[in-house]
Formats: C-alpha cells, structure tokens, sequence
C-alpha cells in the first residue's frame, strides 16, 4: 500500500519507518496505526460495497457448518499432521521460510485435502465416508425436496467427483462445470431453466467469476480457500441482480483441523482490509513461520 502511493503521491505518507511498517506492524498494524492509514488514504479512495448500491437486493445469510470427522478419518488427520509438525517445523527452522515454501504449501494441501476426504489422498478410499459428505448430502436432499436450486463449490475436482458418484448413484439430476469444461453456456442455461436439475457442482477457480447462476438461492462451500474474496465471488454468482429470494450460504469446515486456522486467518485479514481499504490478495503470499505452526497446531 505504501509503495503505491509513493509511486503515486511521493512523500505523502512519509518514510516507511516513520510509518514503522516493518516487521510485525506491517503485517499486523495496531489499531493506532490502521486509524492513521484509513485516515490518511480515504480521500484519495472511493469505495462503494455491494450492500450501498444494490439495495434492492435480498438480504444474504452466510453461516459455518461444523463437521466432525469420524474415528478413522480422524486418525488418519491426525497422523499427518503429526509428521508434518514433526518434520517440517524443523526443516523450516534449518533452512528458512522461503526456501522451503513449496513444502510448506505442499503439507497444507495434503492436510486440507484429508480433511475433506480420505479419497483425496488415496484414490483406492474414495468410496469412505467423510464428516463433509455426511453434513452435505442430507442437506442437498433437503433443499431439492423443498424446490429450491443449490451451488456446490469445491477447489478439488477430485472431491466434486465423489460428490457426483454419490448422486449418480441416487439418480439426483446435477449440472457440472470445472475448467476443462467448453460448453458453459449450455450448462448454464439447463441449470437456470430446468425445473428438474437443481444442482449445480462448480469447480471454484473455473465459476467463482464471470456466471450468473440467480435460479439458486443455496450455496455449499465444500472447503475454505486461502483468498477469502474467491469464496465471496462464488456466493456472488446467485446473490446479484436478477435474484429475487434471500440466499443462504454454508461453509463447510472440519473441526480440529488446518481449516478452522485458515478461517481464523480469514478473518485477520479482513480485518485489516475493512480498516484500511479492500482485500484481493491471497493469505498464502503473507504467511509466516508463526502462522505456520498455527495451521499445524
């Protein structure tokens, strides 16, 4: 932020150490110090939220689903993540944070992935049960039974395919979209003007921008992302212009596990953002060694 606006505006802030943006307080401004920076910016930025100008939308609930992962599940959780505070801790202390980030972000993937479901870290499993599935498939047979349209978005392909199974085998019509996908608009249109099809499995990188999915009104989070503004795009998709209906929106989070750290990361950024301007950058960019044994705690 700082150096844009002395590209912008040289010297208006100051020098960065009268600022003291460096170390801690750059990452983590005080309250003193995010006062100053939305004061000393603010007539320089013009920023409208989508609550102040589109007040004709309905109202947006957002909530977190718990899910509490079964004996095996848990075990085989917790036995990663025992190897990864075991070893990676040290690896990270003896070489450094950044030469060993793609470990780091490798070891966070995995956790998440078995979090979600053993079948995203051994293929032979995927016909487990997990705590996601067991919280979300009861729902989406609610939400059909009672005629409304739901998003499922996940940034795992491989889970949207057990998802897929599941229905398959249930006989539940569904719509599907990730990135290789080439025929979108006709996906779209059935999902938006077919009575009968009322689901819709969004890969989140591939539809959580450029769709207007306003037949919904129930969007499903199957795992939280490093960027929170990606899942406040997707949830976008059906609570825009054209919807008529309030939207409900639900996170789906393992507990106990890397993912109720990536919330609470979530929200320090946030934070942050709602001081001093708006937030598109991703947490992974900013992560720390301290952060790190947060997500492994």
């Amino acid at each position: 932020m700082w150096s844009l606006f002395e590209f912008l505006n040289p010297g208006m802030l100051g020098a960065a150490p009268a600022l003291r943006l460096r170390g801690v307080e750059g990452r983590a401004p005080s309250a003193e110090m995010r006062e100053f920076l939305g004061r000393a910016l603010r007539p320089f930025i013009l920023r409208r939220t989508k609550e102040q100008v589109l007040r004709e939308l309905p109202p947006k609930h957002e909530q977190t689903l718990y899910c509490e992962l079964e004996q095996r599940q848990r075990e085989v959780y917790n036995e990663l993540r025992e190897h990864y505070r075991r070893t990676l801790l040290r690896r990270v202390e003896r070489e450094g944070f950044n030469r060993t980030m793609f470990v780091v972000l490798e070891a966070l993937l995995r956790l998440r992935q078995a979090a979600c479901h053993p079948g995203l870290i051994d293929r032979s499993r995927k016909d487990e049960p997990s705590a996601k599935l067991d919280v979300l498939l009861p729902r989406l047979t609610e939400v059909i039974a009672e005629g409304h349209k739901a998003l499922v978005f996940s940034q795992f392909m491989t889970l949207l395919g057990i998802v897929r199974d599941r229905l398959d085998r249930s006989g539940v019509p569904y719509e599907y979209l990730d990135g290789s996908t080439r025929d979108r608009a006709t996906r779209v249109r059935r999902f938006e003007e077919d009575a009968d099809c009322r689901l819709f499995l969004v890969s989140l990188k591939a539809g959580g921008l450029g769709l207007n999915l306003t037949a919904a009104d129930y969007v499903f989070l199957l795992d939280p992302w490093w960027n929170p503004a990606a899942e406040a795009q997707a949830i976008d998709r059906t609570h825009r212009i054209g919807q008529t209906r309030p939207v409900f929106a639900y996170r789906l989070i393992a507990h106990d596990t890397v993912e109720e750290k990536v919330l609470a990361l979530q929200q320090t950024k946030r934070d942050l953002a709602d001081a001093i301007i708006t937030d598109d950058n991703s947490l992974v960019r900013a992560l720390r060694r301290e952060d790190l044994q947060v997500l492994l705690s």
